[in-house]
């Protein structure tokens, strides 16, 4: 289980991106909800998509959402909800927000209730 906790942020996002992009949706909304889970902003999230951050370690940096909790449902077999540990956790999240945006989900659901994206250029 924690081989993935050392795998490099920017070897998985382009799986999320092709994910996505195969079901009809951008790669800006996919960045949205991954600015919405960790509070990063847009420079931010660049370094780590450009750079090789761990898992753990983009986690480490990551504020997240005070609204994640509301995230509940089944990835990989397992209830997320159920995960006792932190950072599988917080992975995770970040999968379901993925499949959810591939399948079609709105925005606004996805993001839930949340007071939205802001995606500031510091």
């Amino acid at each position: 289980m924690s081989r993935v906790f050392d795998m490099a942020f920017s070897s998985v996002y382009p799986l999320y991106l092709a994910k996505v992009e195969r079901k009809g949706r951008t790669k800006e909304e996919l960045d949205a909800v991954i600015r919405w889970l960790t509070g990063f902003d847009d420079s931010a999230l660049l370094r780590h998509i450009e750079g090789t951050t761990s898992f753990r370690a983009f986690f480490d940096e990551a504020t997240l959402s005070p609204h994640a909790s509301q995230v509940t449902g089944v990835v990989c077999g397992i209830r997320v909800e159920e995960i006792d540990d932190p950072l599988m956790y917080r992975i995770r999240v970040l999968d379901k927000l993925v499949d959810e945006l591939a399948k079609g989900r709105p925005l606004a659901k996805i993001l839930r209730g949340g007071e939205g994206v802001s995606s500031p250029a510091g």
